[in-house]
């Protein structure tokens, strides 16, 4: 009898879920092809961006003047630039750049959206009125001119550059966080932690958050695509990462706008670069928003096929019947 307990209680036993990003990886892999290649393409950036002055061939300002608007060779892969210095050098460090924009600020754009959506769609009332309206306000400026004037006060450099986009990104995402809990505090679970005296704190840290990370995920993901941009353009117009610092959209402005007939992979390489990551960022973000949006059609809310399989073997034996009929 005892075996046979055991045997059932085992049989029974629910089977171990595995952590989300394992989870997450495999199902981008399997479902989402051009989401895994995104994934390729931000983790060969990153591991550039990291190991910069391990790769780069030359010093990031080492100049030859000698070698001014070289055409690519052995010793120049890619040429160099107007003032000697390597152009492949320049586009590896200016990975880092990027990476360092995109990763600070999709993570300060989540964590502003996270704070002004959680408090403003479960406090609500006055609060959620007032909050919301100063969102409206700041939305209706056009985006190019609100950031060169607070560039303009600031001046440039690369705190200045995440700290402007990654509020502006997360206010403006903010409403997505906010519809979010609007949906999930209005559950029986939230409404039981109330009344059994749980603070604003507990019930938001236990229930509302957990709760509300596919949301968060999918600004951080989707929005390093933006960072990365916008940064560029900022360098682009001057406002963004100052030299001698290798900005991708700073050194299509500088010496590729200025030497483009005469040495054009000044203005290729570095547009290719910015091209291809920004593609696999956006690619990246979308793949696991398909895959945690639980609204889109195969994503799921806990981040897990469970539910996904249970409910096509219910729509399944749903069917069954009516074709007997």
């Amino acid at each position: 009898m005892a075996e046979t307990a055991s045997a059932l209680s085992g049989a029974i036993a629910k089977p171990k879920r595995r952590l989300l990003l394992v989870d997450l990886i495999i199902r981008l892999v399997k479902e989402k092809p051009l989401g895994t290649l995104g994934g390729v393409i931000v983790l060969v950036v990153f591991i550039v961006g990291i190991f910069a002055d391990v790769l780069a061939p030359y010093g990031m300002n080492e100049m030859s003047l000698g070698a001014r608007l070289s055409s690519p060779s052995a010793e120049y892969v890619l040429g160099a630039d107007e003032l000697g210095r390597d152009l492949l050098t320049r586009i590896i460090f200016g990975a880092r750049i990027s990476m360092i924009v995109g990763l600070a600020g999709s993570a300060l754009a989540a964590f502003t959206a996270t704070i002004i959506g959680i408090f403003s769609g479960f406090l609500g009332g006055k609060f959620d009125i007032t909050v919301q309206r100063f969102v409206d306000a700041w939305m209706c400026f056009p985006w190019l001119f609100l950031v060169l004037s607070i560039m303009a006060v600031l001046g440039p450099g690369l705190l200045q550059v995440i700290l402007v986009l990654g509020l502006l990104n997360g206010i403006r995402s903010s409403r997505v966080v906010r519809s979010a809990v609007i949906g999930i505090k209005e559950n029986v679970y939230v409404e039981a932690a109330t009344a059994i005296g749980c603070s604003t704190w507990g019930t938001l840290s236990r229930h509302i958050l957990p709760n509300i990370a596919a949301p968060i995920i999918i600004i951080f993901t989707v929005a390093m695509g933006y960072m990365i941009l916008a940064e560029a353009s900022l360098s682009f117009l001057g406002f963004g990462i100052p030299p001698p610092y290798p900005s991708w959209g700073g050194m299509l402005s500088g010496a590729g706008r200025a030497y483009m007939y005469q040495a054009p992979g000044l203005a290729i390489w570095p547009g290719l670069a910015l091209a291809v990551v920004v593609f696999g960022v956006n690619m990246l973000g979308d793949g696991v928003r398909d895959i945690l949006d639980p609204r889109l059609r195969g994503g799921l809310g806990r981040y897990s096929g469970v539910k996904a399989k249970r409910a096509k073997k219910y729509r399944h034996e749903d069917k069954q019947p009516q074709e007997k009929a």
